[in-house]
């Protein structure tokens, strides 16, 4: 996939995402469990990593339920305008098994759906947090920045992890992540590690906030472990 980025700054990007994600305030409070929406982008050229990414997923639930546990919503894109939502999922292998359910199709992006997906949803009822996978962006990039800044207007922000190095996505991604008040981050195929320790984070920030992120980071270590040292605004969050 041709880009005009040389590599990934692996360590600059992952400190800047947990800054992000730190400063982030969540809404609802302590102890009342998070709700996350969980968006992938399921079209042909996510086929390589689609198993990956579904084993991935799972270690979002596992840090969380000291803080009161986490729901999950999977969403994905496939094919033509096929678009699909589960319901409200507290456990992982219930969710693992919708998403080995799914299998990819070509297609092109459909990402504005899942953004009018999260503000349909945000206005039913509380959502802490979305999180979005995906590679490529081949939508009207305006269109996408309202949206964004409609999820920023009712605190729900976009977590974007973008897979591989494609210019046009980054931009986009990165649009949508600070209209929305979230954060975004690259990774690749050689770095499931650092992505399951990202999503944990994500979610260990929807269940319990930022006071529950700092303590996961100092206890997780590694690439989450930066997030002690990155705090910038320690008055806001859970």
């Amino acid at each position: 996939m041709p880009s005009d980025r040389k590599a990934i700054d692996v360590a600059g990007d992952v400190n800047a995402f947990l800054t992000q994600v730190a400063a982030t305030p969540r809404v609802g409070p302590p102890g009342a469990g998070g709700r996350l929406i969980f968006a992938m982008d399921a079209t042909a050229s996510r086929e390589p990593t689609w198993d990956q990414a579904a084993r991935i997923q799972s270690a979002m639930f596992a840090d969380t339920r000291a803080l009161g546990g986490l729901e999950v919503q999977l969403c994905f894109y496939r094919g033509f305008q096929e678009f699909e939502s589960s319901d409200w999922i507290a456990n992982s292998p219930t969710l693992l098994r919708r998403m080995n359910r799914v299998f990819c199709a070509a297609g092109l992006t459909q990402i504005g759906r899942v953004l009018e997906h999260a503000i349909a949803e945000a206005g039913r009822g509380r959502v802490n947090a979305l999180v979005f996978v995906g590679d490529c962006m081949e939508e009207n990039r305006e269109r996408l920045a309202d949206l964004a800044g409609r999820l920023g207007l009712l605190h729900l922000p976009a977590f974007v992890f973008q897979e591989g190095c494609d210019p046009t996505a980054e931009r986009s991604f990165q649009e949508i992540a600070r209209l929305s008040g979230g954060a975004w981050c690259p990774f690749d195929a050689n770095s499931p590690d650092l992505l399951r320790d990202l999503l944990a984070a994500v979610a260990v920030y929807a269940a319990g906030g930022q006071a529950a992120l700092t303590r996961y980071g100092q206890a997780r270590g590694g690439a989450v472990l930066t997030l002690t040292h990155q705090v910038t605004h320690p008055g806001r969050g859970g």
